[in-house]
């Protein structure tokens, strides 16, 4: 047990020994003290890790800061967008409005007999047979029932059933109570035209009693043929097909309106007209 105690401690003193010189060369290689030498490497690793973590912590920093600078430009981004869509929509309306302008316009000259009060669509109804809008215009400006709406190209779009102060209800050309006068431009047969809500076709009119010889082909125009109610020519729409009524004599053609009452936003009453 002596022997083995002796040979330990010669161990620890051979080890001793030989760090020694180890830090003093490193010593007279680095300018540093023995105690700095020491000190030195005690820390070096703890300096190690510490440069790491600041390493880290400024990466993270850059990603935030990157991440709140990239979302605040999106924010930009997006409110540039919507200032550019409802800048387009803007000058949609206003290309829409200036065309409905022309359109009247020329209205106004080729029908110099036509007295027309322009109107603005408040709301739509439409249940069962019957499809209805109501218009800003009423009795306090001249409006009155049985008068006549239509768009600025020259289409039917209705007849006036109900008139307030300051408003009008519109029957459109799609309610099935409206029976109108109507001729084929292209042959002259004529027939009378109303709704297709009576016989199930939503959208469209039907156009009864033409004669069994009559040619009808498709896209013919159809237009009123004049009478107290309606002047002659105003557009009703185009055949989109025709056959022969129940009966077996008459043929019928269903027209497609030319009048859109369901996206329609203005009309004109005509209040005074002259079909001669």
């Amino acid at each position: 047990m002596k022997h083995f105690f002796t040979s330990r401690v010669r161990v620890v003193l051979v080890i001793a020994v030989l760090l020694a010189v180890l830090l003093a060369v490193v010593s007279s290689l680095t300018g540093l003290t023995l105690p700095q030498t020491v000190v030195q490497g005690v820390l070096t690793p703890f300096r190690a890790g510490v440069s790491k973590l600041v390493d880290k912590s400024q990466q993270l920093y850059d990603y935030i800061f990157s991440y709140e600078s990239l979302k605040a430009e999106n924010e930009v981004l997006k409110e540039q967008l919507a200032a550019i869509e409802d800048e387009a929509r803007d000058a949609y309306a206003t290309k829409q409005e200036n065309e409905r302008l022309r359109a009247a316009m020329e209205l106004v000259n080729t029908n110099e007999d036509y007295k027309l009060v322009d109107a603005y669509i408040i709301s739509t109804s439409s249940a069962d047979w019957s499809n209805t809008f109501t218009i800003n215009r009423g009795s306090n400006i001249g409006i009155e029932v049985g008068m006549c709406a239509i768009t600025a190209y020259g289409e039917l779009a209705g007849l006036v059933s109900e008139v307030g102060v300051n408003y009008a209800v519109v029957k459109s050309v799609l309610d099935s109570s409206l029976e109108i006068s109507a001729t084929i431009a292209a042959s002259g047969h004529s027939g009378m035209v109303q709704g297709g809500y009576a016989s199930g076709l939503d959208g469209l009119l039907r156009m009864n009693y033409l004669p069994s010889g009559a040619t009808i082909r498709n896209h013919d125009q159809v237009v009123t043929t004049g009478s107290t109610v309606y002047p002659r020519n105003l557009v009703l729409g185009h055949v989109v097909d025709a056959g022969f009524d129940d009966t077996g004599v008459a043929k019928y053609a269903l027209l497609q309106p030319a009048a859109d009452v369901r996206s329609l936003e203005q009309v004109f009453i005509v209040t005074e007209y002259n079909n001669g």
